[in-house]
């Protein structure tokens, strides 16, 4: 399995294809088999690479890892840089989709095209959101407190809960299931990430083409968080992939992979 050293630390990953680089980035509990479904498709057309987050598999947790949105970004930022191509073309889904966001905002020389599948995290102020509203990080500690205790699977059910809604854990197929499972531990580092809401001044300081990707059957909040970033973005499209829910990628992987590679080639 493939690597890059990015501050004294493996950045593993999956790759298919060759030409320009296209970076993908998983989000909480995955890692660079979440986007299996992906890398025959992207590598038609790309040098594709799906990252494993610092710690997550094929890494293991460790107690008191960093495990903080700043680390992650500056891990991307580093992987691109090491690879010594110039802008890439990035891709994030769900917390790898704030990741993505933050990279393209703090390093804007890295990140020539930029996709947005259901950003995690929550929106300030100044685009609507509910002041110190902390939603979702409650209900990630929550479950993060029973994986502590050693109730992986009631916390593994509440945080798919969150996130798919009702039933989401016993709809999820057992390969999925597995997948987060092995990457359970990550959540007790990421209640303390630190991850900033996504302000005006940030989206509107992103000057590339960005592409929004959202399900049509995802819980509210990821429709919510799409709605604000698309009325700001100065250079935002967006598509709605049929038949998915947050995890759009996996359910619907043709018409997802169709909306990426369109946009990608039309730039």
């Amino acid at each position: 399995m493939p690597s890059l050293l990015v501050d004294g630390h493996p950045i593993a990953y999956a790759e298919a294809g060759a030409g320009e680089p296209l970076i993908l980035v998983h989000g909480t509990l995955g890692d660079q088999r979440s986007f299996v479904p992906q890398m025959e498709a992207f590598g038609a057309a790309f040098h594709v690479m799906a990252l494993s987050m610092r710690h997550c598999w094929p890494g293991q947790w460790q107690d008191g890892g960093d495990f903080t949105i700043a680390r992650h970004v500056a891990d991307v930022a580093g992987f691109i840089r090491a690879l010594g191509q110039g802008p890439v073309r990035l891709l994030g889904h769900s917390r790898g989709g704030h990741i993505a966001f933050r990279v393209a905002e703090q390093h804007p020389e890295l990140v020539r095209a930029l996709i947005l599948a259901e950003p995690g995290g929550e929106l300030d102020e100044s685009l609507g959101g509910a002041p110190a509203s902390g939603a979702q990080a409650a209900s990630f500690a929550a479950a993060a407190a029973l994986i502590g205790a050693s109730e992986v699977e009631k916390g593994l059910t509440l945080f798919a809960e969150y996130t798919g809604g009702p039933g989401a854990w016993d709809r999820r197929p057992e390969d999925r299931r597995a997948q987060a499972r092995e990457n359970a531990r990550t959540l007790l580092g990421q209640v303390h990430e630190q991850r900033r809401p996504y302000s005006r001044a940030a989206a509107e300081a992103l000057r590339l083409p960005t592409l929004l990707l959202g399900g049509d059957r995802s819980q509210p909040q990821f429709a919510t968080i799409l709605d604000a970033l698309q009325a700001v973005l100065p250079q935002a499209q967006r598509v709605t992939i049929a038949q998915a829910t947050h995890n759009l990628n996996l359910d619907n992987p043709a018409d997802f992979n169709q909306a990426v590679l369109a946009f990608l080639m039309a730039g």
